[in-house]
């Protein structure tokens, strides 16, 4: 019996080195490394082997950098959707419209008193003084012309104005792609129609927003009586505005817009409201106005600008034309004097040209650059 159970005991032993060797064999095949010396530091200590190796150090540092990362992401996010939550219970200062087969929304605001019609019953359009209608630069006319035209109104220049946000600004919806400068301007007739507002009209518009400006003027030529541009952006220089480079970091901006980065912190340390979010100083810090930006410098050299240039062929030549234009931009650059004096010979009725000394691109931030724009408004509302 004792020498059964040796035999036993020896042949498990033997099977157990047997296993032992195929696997240290397998692992040398598969390029891993044996376990036999920690199979005998087992043996011999009587607990198992807790070192772990370089690679399997690198594995636990890569895998918890994943998991706070996917944390911190998840917690901006989170963050940033209550903010935009906050930022859609600001109601707007106008009225939403559904445009294009309702896809999307434009905001329009109109302020001050309606002409009146004639006292013969009839409707003359020529009876009646033009609403000033506003367009927007690179920021929102809420940010840059509403209080230049608040101010017109007080002082009695002008009786009446509207603007309409561009798809993507302040509180009107982005709309689907492509969107050239015609696609535009159909969706602020579309929206105009829908508010009862109609002509005549005196444009008044800045920087890019001359090009929708100038898009609509050719398409309502009859009921247009007036055309300021303020520092206007010329056709020609569409290419800057569809740089690969610009388009390239507008794209990346948008891929990580979502984490809000720029948006909370301006919430958390500098004091950003609300409405600097939705069209101040903060706008194009969202997803978007971003998107909107990206939308404008993908089709601006091609749809945009036949667009415009159709447009140059079809203007009433007889529309009233005044251009103010910035005097340190015309200072510092012979190649943008050169567009704006091109730009004055839109029409053949140039009524002004005028070059505000020391005002910037946003004209109206001057003095000066403020006085003479309520002062040729007035002049093209009143003629």
């Amino acid at each position: 019996m004792d020498r059964l159970l040796c035999q036993r005991r020896r042949r498990r032993r033997r099977r157990r080195r047997l296993r032992r060797r195929r696997r240290r064999r397998r692992r040398r095949r598969e390029g891993r490394p044996g376990r036999g010396k920690e199979e005998e530091e087992e043996r011999l200590t009587g607990r198992a082997e807790t070192r772990r190796t370089l690679a399997e150090w690198l594995a636990v540092l890569l895998s918890t950098i994943a998991y706070a990362v996917m944390t911190v992401a998840v917690a901006l996010i989170t963050l940033t959707i209550i903010l935009r939550a906050l930022d859609a219970g600001v109601a707007p200062p106008g009225k939403l419209y559904a445009v294009d087969g309702g896809k999307y929304r434009v905001h329009v605001y109109c302020s001050g008193n309606r002409s009146e019609p004639r006292r013969d019953g009839g409707d003359d359009d020529d009876a009646r003084q033009p609403t000033v209608l506003f367009e927007a630069g690179e920021r929102p006319v809420e940010e840059d012309l509403w209080p230049l035209a608040d101010n017109a109104v007080r002082n009695g220049s002008i009786a009446r104005y509207c603007f309409v946000d561009r798809p993507g600004m302040a509180w009107s919806d982005a709309a689907p792609s492509p969107l050239s400068a015609g696609f535009a301007v159909d969706a602020l007739s579309e929206a105009l129609a829908q508010a009862g507002e109609r002509g005549p009209w005196v444009l008044a518009s800045a920087g890019i927003g001359s090009i929708y400006s100038r898009v609509f003027s050719a398409r309502h030529g009859h009921e247009v009586r007036g055309l300021l541009l303020i520092d206007p952006l010329h056709e020609d220089l569409l290419g800057r505005v569809a740089a690969p480079g610009r388009g390239f970091l507008l794209w990346l901006r948008g891929v990580i817009s979502p984490l809000g980065l720029d948006r909370l912190s301006g919430a958390i340390f500098r004091g950003r409201t609300s409405r600097d979010r939705i069209y101040g100083r903060a706008w194009q810090q969202g997803s978007k106005a971003i998107y909107a930006r990206l939308q404008e410098s993908l089709v601006a050299d091609s749809f945009t600008l036949r667009d415009v240039q159709g447009s140059r062929r079809i203007q009433d030549r007889r529309t009233p034309l005044v251009v103010v234009s910035s005097g340190l931009e015309v200072r510092d650059s012979p190649t943008w004097k050169d567009k704006q004096r091109d730009l004055t010979r839109l029409t053949d009725n140039l009524r002004h040209w005028d070059v505000v000394d020391g005002a910037p691109h946003l004209v109206w931030d001057t003095l000066d650059g403020r006085d003479q724009i309520e002062t040729r408004l007035r002049q093209l509302v009143h003629a």
